[in-house]
């Protein structure tokens, strides 16, 4: 059985929402520090029962797409860093390593018209959002066939076809513009909600904090969705910030909002959905803090020396997709060949992309100044 990682003490409270993930075990965490084996091993038993349970409320054809998803990101970001390592490609390049559950939890509650905007750690994002691998990993090769005709690289992905606006480069800067797109849902009366990611970082950006209090107070339904990874670049959580409870900040603005266990897809996704629906009933946006470990570095050029090696590896050890399996195996749901045989078409798919991406053009230069706006 893996032993675990834990989640930090201080959990937010509000009228509005139950706090998912929390308990005695958890509540006895110290910080953002690894605390001992057994409370440890403790955390992850109770994790796998709540999947179990949560398993059993779903049909079967969603938790294969979602597992799937989850697999194909995880080899998608891995083939990334190998044919980045082989200069195929070049720029700035942030990987999803270790945070899977957190898009698969979140984005598979969404309608196909509800739309998403995120940071520029988005490879994965835009292919559960519905865009192709192909179209994806060409772009990162600044190919034609790119999903932006090769001109926006790893940081830019987008497609108004499904919804997901970006892929942003500037810290925090795509806040500002979700709740813009949730005001413009607002006004025309879609009935879309939007998910609008970002990082721990982001949220000492005083964009955050304005957005939030126009949300609530214009009661726009987007869903903030902080994806806590620990580390803003290189500098840890906790000597960045002086509350380390990132839930706990839209209590000033007394917005719902919950922490969430981002190793753990299934409470990814209840949490979303309760989300949704306030958004969907009057508007009312949520902040949720979703704590989950990036296992590679910040980007591609930056060799993760402020962190130890154990301390990657207990949290490997808690891999949201070896949680995942273990409980759909347990809970009778797939067996190891069924795990097989996801593991097989995702290596297929990554395969067909990295081919496509080699073998598309690279754009011509008539486009040089094509979709440029001043």
């Amino acid at each position: 059985m893996p032993k675990a990682a834990t989640r930090q003490k201080t959990v937010a409270k509000t009228t509005k929402t139950s706090i998912n993930g929390t308990g005695p075990k958890a509540e006895a965490a110290k910080g953002l520090d690894l605390v001992d084996v057994d409370l440890a091993q403790a955390e992850y038993l109770e994790r796998r029962k709540s999947q179990i349970t949560a398993i059993k409320k779903l049909d079967k054809k969603l938790l294969r797409e979602m597992l799937y998803q989850m697999v194909l990101g995880r080899r998608f970001e891995e083939k990334c860093a190998e044919v980045y390592r082989m200069g195929m490609i070049g720029g700035f390049c942030h990987l999803y390593i270790g945070q899977e559950a957190i898009g698969v939890g979140s984005m598979m509650a969404l309608k196909p018209t509800d739309m998403v905007i995120t940071s520029y750690r988005d490879h994965v994002q835009a292919m559960i959002k519905g865009m192709t691998p192909e179209s994806v990993m060409a772009e990162l090769y600044g190919k034609e066939g790119g999903c932006v005709k090769g001109k926006g690289g790893s940081m830019h992905m987008f497609s108004k076809e499904h919804e997901f606006y970006g892929g942003h480069g500037i810290v925090g800067g795509q806040i500002g513009v979700g709740t813009g797109m949730a005001y413009a849902a607002k006004y025309k009366g879609t009935d879309q909600v939007v998910l609008n990611f970002f990082g721990e970082a982001a949220v000492n950006q005083g964009l955050f904090h304005e957005s939030l209090n126009m949300a609530q107070l214009w009661k726009l339904p987007c869903i903030y969705i902080c994806e806590n990874n620990q580390y803003g670049m290189g500098t840890s959580q906790k000597r960045a910030m002086s509350s380390r409870s990132i839930a706990k900040k839209a209590e000033a603005f007394e917005m719902a909002n919950e922490f969430v266990d981002g190793m753990d897809v299934m409470a990814v996704r209840d949490a979303t959905i309760r989300a949704i629906e306030r958004a969907r009933k009057d508007g009312s946006p949520t902040l949720l803090e979703i704590r989950a470990y990036r296992y590679m570095g910040h980007s591609m050029s930056d060799p993760g020396n402020y962190r130890t090696r154990d301390e990657i590896k207990k949290y490997q050890e808690r891999d949201p997709i070896v949680l995942f399996k273990d409980s759909l195996k347990e809970a009778k749901v797939f067996g190891d060949k069924d795990f097989d045989k996801i593991e097989e078409e995702a290596m297929t798919a990554v395969a067909a992309a990295v081919k496509f991406a080699e073998e598309s053009p690279f754009p011509d230069p008539s486009e040089l100044m094509t979709d440029v706006y001043a």
